[in-house]
């Protein structure tokens, strides 16, 4: 108890500290939404492609001086077209062209930060994160992102549902999937950009599968995954930059632990998935 106090008393009076446990609400929220629509749609393997691309961008950005926003959007998006075309005009298969893309981008991205020694550019930050660096303006960033990756989710909603669990009769009613598909790489690119600070490029992919598939086993209702997704991803946060802040770990691996704590929970104990569960029941039939 006495360690909670402190961190009480140090969360009410150090201003660092509250931009961190706000910037990790944010984060664990839009990775928690945007997070389940990844799952659903088979796309995990394409969340950690495009986290990872988006760092040749951001490199650019603090070399020449222009907003990570635009350079992570750019890599993002280009990205994700690369590994459509090349899908389409060749024989290899999704994982193969996520693989080969997702690996040269961020080559790309650590080529660029090694050339550029002596800029202030971080390569452990950007990749791992520094939520105690987290600023206001950082704040606002996150909250601006977050209101839009929300706005674009509840505007698109219907036609997001249909493309993720019926991508041909969305064809056959008029719904351009494809545009859809583009625009969640679009709201990744946008919610990575948001997470850099929090759990870095590395680490964010864990934030957008972890309480997603958490929440999927815990209940068979889009509403309730979602609403679900967006509480571990904020408990995650919590709990991640309190162990941070006592035991003086890496934030954004606490974070991440914590997440996956949670998902391991799921997986033994869902009343109806879990595996322990499954098995007790098993054996209550066979009394």
């Amino acid at each position: 108890m006495d360690s909670l106090h402190f961190f009480i008393d140090s969360l009410m009076n150090y201003s660092y500290l509250q931009n961190a446990m706000a910037g990790g609400i944010m984060v664990g929220t839009i990775c928690g939404f945007i997070g389940c629509f990844i799952i659903l749609r088979g796309m995990a393997l394409m969340g950690d492609a495009i986290s990872h691309a988006v760092l040749p961008g951001v490199a650019a950005a603090y070399i020449f001086g222009f907003s990570i926003f635009i350079g992570a959007v750019i890599t993002g998006v280009l990205t994700s077209i690369a590994i459509g075309y090349i899908t389409q005009n060749s024989k290899l298969k999704d994982d193969t062209a996520i693989g080969l893309m997702f690996t040269s981008a961020f080559a790309l991205g650590v080529i660029l930060i090694t050339l550029q020694r002596g800029t202030g550019v971080d390569l452990w930050h950007i990749l791992f994160g520094n939520v105690l660096a987290v600023s206001r303006e950082d704040l606002m960033l996150i909250l601006i992102i977050g209101l839009l990756v929300v706005g674009c989710i509840f505007l698109f909603y219907k036609q997001i549902l249909l493309s993720t669990f019926d991508p041909i009769m969305a064809r056959a009613v008029g719904v351009p999937t494809n545009i859809i598909h583009y625009l969640m790489m679009l709201l990744l690119s946008l919610v990575t950009v948001a997470s850099l600070k929090t759990v870095g490029i590395v680490l964010v992919v864990a934030m957008f599968i972890a309480p997603g598939a958490t929440a999927y086993l815990l209940t068979e209702r889009l509403p309730s995954m979602l609403a679900l997704s967006a509480v571990f991803g904020i408990v995650s946060a919590v709990t991640g930059v309190y162990l941070s802040f006592i035991f003086d770990v890496a934030t954004g691996a606490s974070i991440v632990m914590v997440a996956s704590l949670l998902f391991a929970l799921s997986f033994f104990l869902s009343p109806k998935q879990g595996l322990l569960v499954q098995k007790y029941r098993v054996w209550r039939a066979g009394v």
